[in-house]
């Protein structure tokens, strides 16, 4: 059903509520090894994380995961990504497949802001890409990512590590969008 809302605009409403884009919580990135979202609904298909000064203790390249479940298990294998860091003479990268990966490393003294968008291509499977900026790289390059996986079931969660899985966060926020 559709409802005319100013002469201009129209919105989907289903079993009452207006469909759009929702804003989850931020979360402070400055403990543990890992940031999670979970209890994403079913029918989302676009999410967007977003980095605002995160930093790591450590050197390894941010790591997104996806889970599927009430209680999450999370995809560590299967993903087709490519992760790069691009300065203003040297683009360095790898591929990787226990996530989509966002850079090719990382450095404790830089803070990253940006974003990574993730797309439900078809069914369980979804692709993705970002861009982060880095304090010390800002005007001069950033990480990127790119990716795609095929899940076993719905998405329900992601998690966002670092690659190593023991480089611990130590500043920032993290949040996402869906829609």
């Amino acid at each position: 059903m559709s409802t005319v809302i100013d002469g201009s605009n129209s919105v989907t409403i289903n079993s009452g509520a207006i469909l759009g884009i929702t804003s989850g919580t931020a979360i402070a990135s400055t403990s543990g090894t890992s940031v999670a979202f979970t209890s994403i609904p079913s029918w989302v298909k676009r999410i967007t994380i977003m980095f605002g000064g995160v930093s790591t203790s450590g050197t390894t390249a941010f790591l997104i995961q996806l889970g599927t479940g009430g209680t999450p298990t999370y995809t560590t294998s299967g993903y087709s990504a490519y992760g790069a860091v691009i300065t203003s003479t040297v683009i360095s990268g790898a591929v990787n497949t226990t996530g989509f990966q966002v850079g090719n490393t990382s450095s404790s003294t830089n803070a990253y802001g940006g974003s990574c968008v993730l797309t439900n291509v078809t069914s369980n499977s979804w692709a993705s890409n970002g861009f982060f900026a880095a304090s010390a790289q800002v005007g001069n390059g950033g990480l990127l990512g790119a990716g795609s996986i095929s899940l076993a079931a719905a998405l329900t969660a992601l998690r966002i590590t670092a690659g190593n899985g023991t480089d611990t966060f130590t500043a920032g926020s993290i949040n996402i969008l869906y829609e």
